[in-house]
């Protein structure tokens, strides 16, 4: 299932019933594994490592160096799980530092021209929308959603189950569960997204709460977080606390013109 005018280096490590389409070229030392589908032009460079039943579109670019000053010729990786789509021209550049890795969880669906930078590491069941730009050690947990053409600066970290709308610039830590929008801005908590993802209409209730306290109290970040522990118990309003208390950036703040909006409308 290897085209003949693709390039497999015979130190490639290919699994069972994978199918490499014209001009891929497959470098030394990467693994495919089973059941994926490399199409024409894409280029899986050294250091590479990609899991089972993955599909990697038209000219994506897969291990290049990153794209860092700092870079010396380093030893590094790219590590992408099981299930993933990453369609049509997308980027994901290996780590900077020596034997350092950039990873992609399972089940991710990359969009075409998305890039991820060196070092990102992507948790299970992300969506980039076309043309995402990611820098360098960002961090997007699972489940979150980036619209198209969002910015994300280096060394942010995306919150889980969040949104975030088309031509969004993020340069602070986004909280889980919200909604980002303009530039490190957030307009309500991400209603749908929680429940598609079966988060009860009660649970959703008190993120919801948490986001008023968070943000229209009045509250410093460190009162804010002291109030919204005695919402619940739950695991999301723990997540969300220990998420923002260990911000190293800060965080989004809120649209101040959306402070009165009804945030309850699905």
């Amino acid at each position: 299932m290897i085209h003949p005018t693709a390039i497999v280096s015979a130190k490639a490590e290919i699994g069972k019933n994978v199918s490499i389409g014209p001009w891929v070229t497959v470098e030394e030392g990467c693994i495919i594994g089973d059941e994926s589908e490399i199409r024409a032009h894409a280029v899986i460079m050294t250091g590479s490592t990609i899991g089972h039943r993955n599909q990697i579109g038209y000219g994506a670019i897969i291990g290049a160096e990153p794209q860092d000053v700092s870079f010396k010729g380093a030893s590094s990786f790219v590590s992408i799980g099981n299930d993933n789509i990453i369609r049509e021209y997308v980027t994901i550049h290996r780590g900077s530092a020596e034997s350092s890795i950039t990873r992609i969880g399972n089940g991710c669906f990359l969009m075409a021209g998305s890039h991820v930078a060196h070092n990102c590491l992507l948790e299970d069941e992300v969506v980039l929308v076309n043309n995402v730009l990611l820098a360098g050690y960002v961090h997007v947990e699972r489940k979150a959603f980036l619209g198209g053409a969002a910015v994300v600066h280096q060394r942010v970290r995306i919150g889980e189950l969040t949104m975030t709308r088309g031509q969004t610039r993020i340069g602070k830590d986004l909280p889980p569960y919200f909604m980002a929008v303009d530039t490190n801005e957030v307009s309500g908590i991400n209603r749908v997204g929680l429940k598609r993802a079966g988060i009860t209409e009660e649970i959703r209730r008190k993120i919801e709460k948490a986001y008023k306290i968070l943000y229209f109290e009045g509250l410093n970040v460190s009162q804010a977080l002291e109030k919204i522990e005695k919402i619940s118990d739950c695991p999301e309003i723990k997540k969300l606390v220990a998420f923002i208390r260990a911000t190293k950036r800060g965080i989004c703040l809120a649209r101040r013109k959306n402070a009165n909006a009804n945030i309850t409308e699905e």
